[in-house]
Protein backbone atom coordinates (compact mmCIF):
# COMPACT_ATOMS: atom_id res chain seq x y z
CA UNK A 1 0.00 0.00 0.00
CA UNK A 2 3.05 2.23 0.35
CA UNK A 3 5.29 2.47 -2.70
CA UNK A 4 8.46 4.48 -3.14
CA UNK A 5 10.07 5.56 -6.40
CA UNK A 6 13.46 7.29 -6.61
CA UNK A 7 14.53 9.60 -9.40
CA UNK A 8 17.19 12.18 -10.17
CA UNK A 9 20.26 9.98 -10.44
CA UNK A 10 22.89 10.50 -13.09
CA UNK A 11 26.55 11.07 -13.80
CA UNK A 12 28.47 14.05 -12.44
CA UNK A 13 32.09 15.07 -11.98
CA UNK A 14 33.75 15.19 -8.59
CA UNK A 15 32.79 18.34 -6.73
CA UNK A 16 29.44 18.55 -8.45
CA UNK A 17 25.92 18.34 -7.08
CA UNK A 18 22.87 16.19 -7.61
CA UNK A 19 19.36 16.18 -6.18
CA UNK A 20 17.48 12.92 -5.71
CA UNK A 21 13.76 12.63 -5.11
CA UNK A 22 11.68 9.87 -3.56
CA UNK A 23 8.01 9.98 -4.52
CA UNK A 24 5.60 8.10 -2.28
CA UNK A 25 2.15 6.66 -2.77
CA UNK A 26 0.06 5.88 0.28
CA UNK A 27 -0.06 7.75 3.56
CA UNK A 28 3.45 8.41 4.89
CA UNK A 29 2.58 11.33 7.18
CA UNK A 30 3.59 9.37 10.29
CA UNK A 31 6.58 7.65 8.66
CA UNK A 32 10.29 7.98 9.18
CA UNK A 33 11.88 8.34 5.73
CA UNK A 34 15.49 7.38 5.07
CA UNK A 35 18.15 7.28 2.36
CA UNK A 36 20.63 4.45 1.84
CA UNK A 37 23.20 3.63 -0.84
CA UNK A 38 24.90 0.46 -2.00
CA UNK A 39 27.89 -0.06 -4.26
CA UNK A 40 28.65 -3.45 -5.90
CA UNK A 41 30.22 -5.84 -3.41
CA UNK A 42 29.50 -3.59 -0.45
CA UNK A 43 26.85 -3.57 2.25
CA UNK A 44 23.95 -1.16 2.11
CA UNK A 45 25.00 2.05 3.84
CA UNK A 46 22.74 4.33 5.86
CA UNK A 47 22.99 7.98 4.82
CA UNK A 48 20.35 9.73 6.88
CA UNK A 49 16.68 9.97 7.74
CA UNK A 50 13.98 12.49 8.50
CA UNK A 51 11.15 12.34 11.02
CA UNK A 52 7.52 13.41 10.52
CA UNK A 53 8.40 16.72 12.20
CA UNK A 54 11.20 17.19 9.62
CA UNK A 55 14.03 16.63 12.09
CA UNK A 56 16.89 15.07 10.13
CA UNK A 57 19.83 12.89 11.12
CA UNK A 58 22.92 12.20 8.98
CA UNK A 59 25.66 9.61 8.92
CA UNK A 60 29.16 10.97 9.50
CA UNK A 61 30.19 10.00 5.97
CA UNK A 62 27.83 12.54 4.40
CA UNK A 63 27.22 15.07 7.16
CA UNK A 64 27.75 18.59 5.86
CA UNK A 65 27.50 17.52 2.21
CA UNK A 66 24.05 15.91 1.97
CA UNK A 67 20.71 17.39 3.02
CA UNK A 68 17.41 15.56 3.46
CA UNK A 69 14.06 17.33 3.25
CA UNK A 70 10.43 16.30 2.91
CA UNK A 71 7.38 17.87 1.32
CA UNK A 72 4.00 16.72 2.64
CA UNK A 73 2.08 18.34 -0.20
CA UNK A 74 4.08 16.64 -2.96
CA UNK A 75 4.60 13.53 -0.80
CA UNK A 76 8.27 13.49 -1.65
CA UNK A 77 11.56 13.19 0.22
CA UNK A 78 14.65 14.78 -1.31
CA UNK A 79 18.36 14.16 -0.96
CA UNK A 80 20.47 17.13 -2.00
CA UNK A 81 24.07 16.01 -2.56
CA UNK A 82 26.89 18.53 -2.80
CA UNK A 83 30.68 18.21 -3.08
CA UNK A 84 30.31 14.74 -4.56
CA UNK A 85 33.27 12.36 -4.55
CA UNK A 86 34.02 9.26 -6.65
CA UNK A 87 33.40 7.11 -3.56
CA UNK A 88 29.81 8.39 -3.53
CA UNK A 89 29.17 6.29 -6.64
CA UNK A 90 26.40 3.81 -5.78
CA UNK A 91 22.76 2.93 -6.15
CA UNK A 92 20.73 5.22 -3.92
CA UNK A 93 17.56 3.97 -2.23
CA UNK A 94 14.83 5.59 -0.20
CA UNK A 95 13.18 3.64 2.60
CA UNK A 96 10.36 4.10 5.07
CA UNK A 97 9.04 2.82 8.36
CA UNK A 98 5.67 3.65 9.99
CA UNK A 99 7.13 5.00 13.22
CA UNK A 100 9.58 7.58 14.54
CA UNK A 101 13.16 7.51 13.28
CA UNK A 102 15.22 7.51 16.50
CA UNK A 103 18.36 7.38 14.33
CA UNK A 104 17.73 3.78 13.09
CA UNK A 105 20.81 3.33 10.84
CA UNK A 106 20.11 -0.34 10.10
CA UNK A 107 18.32 -1.38 6.93
CA UNK A 108 16.52 -4.00 9.04
CA UNK A 109 14.47 -1.21 10.63
CA UNK A 110 12.76 -0.16 7.39
CA UNK A 111 9.72 -1.85 5.91
CA UNK A 112 9.37 -0.20 2.50
CA UNK A 113 11.99 0.36 -0.21
CA UNK A 114 12.23 1.97 -3.60
CA UNK A 115 13.97 0.41 -6.61
CA UNK A 116 16.95 2.74 -6.45
CA UNK A 117 18.55 5.31 -8.73
CA UNK A 118 22.16 5.20 -9.92
CA UNK A 119 24.62 7.94 -9.04
CA UNK A 120 28.02 7.94 -10.72
CA UNK A 121 30.74 10.43 -9.77
CA UNK A 122 33.79 10.65 -12.01
CA UNK A 123 37.16 12.14 -11.13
Amino acid sequence: QVKLVESGGGSVQAGGSLNLSCAATGNIVRFCMAWFRQAPGREREFLGNIDPDKTAYYADSVKGRFTISRDYVKKTVSLQMDSLRPEDTAMYFCAARPRACWVNPSSFDYDYWGQGTQVTVSS
